[in-house]
């Protein structure tokens, strides 16, 4: 991959599921931020995994005003499956995604892409464990995100110290090794991608990032944790 940064092509994956009230707006802050300060060449997909509200005419309706935005729809639920098909589909050298929320800084995801393309890693993921690292969230997730990684620690003795930052990028050729080795559609997709990433003998760039929780989150945490455990068993034996 060249170094020449005007040489190298980015896609920055925003994977939605009703997000009616926040889409629009994080899209807006990131474009600015990347007009303003990326030197990359650039283009954001908004992959939508089966959005019941009004977040798929928000989509299109961006991707028509904005060149460099793209709406991807699936049919079928799952963060998973969204990044799948989003980064399968890519022609771009790297690709990456970010939470809608923009719960990650921004000025992390230029340490990040430099880590592939100067560092010369395949993989790269922001880590809110990692010295450096600023988090805000609530005592009950924070636990729960640190025994999540202290346990795969246990099972795998894997080097990377966060496994759910939802913070990541991969080179083409990573995403082509290993994303079709990936089983899961949901929330585990990150954690199976990082554990078979090290299997194959990748090594997992880390930069840390300042995160503030966000306090609208949907996302069922006990049924993401026992998926969660669920997966690292299967992952663990087979």
């Amino acid at each position: 991959m060249s170094e020449n940064r005007r040489d190298v092509t980015v896609d920055v994956v925003i994977p939605v599921y009703n997000e009616e009230s926040d889409l629009e707006r994080s899209i807006n802050t990131l474009r600015g931020f990347l007009r303003a300060t990326f030197p990359y060449q650039w283009g954001i997909v908004i992959a939508d995994n089966a959005s019941v509200d009004t977040t798929p005419e928000i989509a299109e309706r961006l991707s028509s005003q904005y060149p460099e935005v793209a709406h991807l729809h699936l049919d079928q639920k799952g963060r998973g499956r969204a990044l799948r098909r989003a980064w399968l589909d890519s022609k771009a050298d790297i690709v990456s995604y970010m939470d809608v929320d923009l719960s990650t800084s921004l000025d992390a995801f230029l340490p990040l892409i430099d880590g592939l393309v100067k560092e010369r890693y395949d993989v790269a993921i922001g880590s809110r464990l990692k010295k450096g690292a600023s988090v805000q969230r609530q005592p009950k997730r924070e636990i729960i995100s640190r025994c999540y990684n202290l346990l795969i620690k246990l099972m795998f003795r894997n080097r990377f110290s966060d496994a759910q930052c939802g913070f990541k990028a991969l080179t083409r050729k990573a995403v082509a090794d290993l994303v079709p080795m990936v089983k899961d559609q949901g929330w585990f997709f990150d954690s199976e991608l990082l554990l078979r990433a090290e299997q194959r003998g990748y090594a997992v760039y880390e930069v840390p990032v300042a995160w503030v929780d966000d306090q609208d989150s949907r996302v069922n945490i006990v049924q993401t944790a026992w998926d969660d455990l669920k997966g690292l068993f299967r992952v663990r034996f087979t």
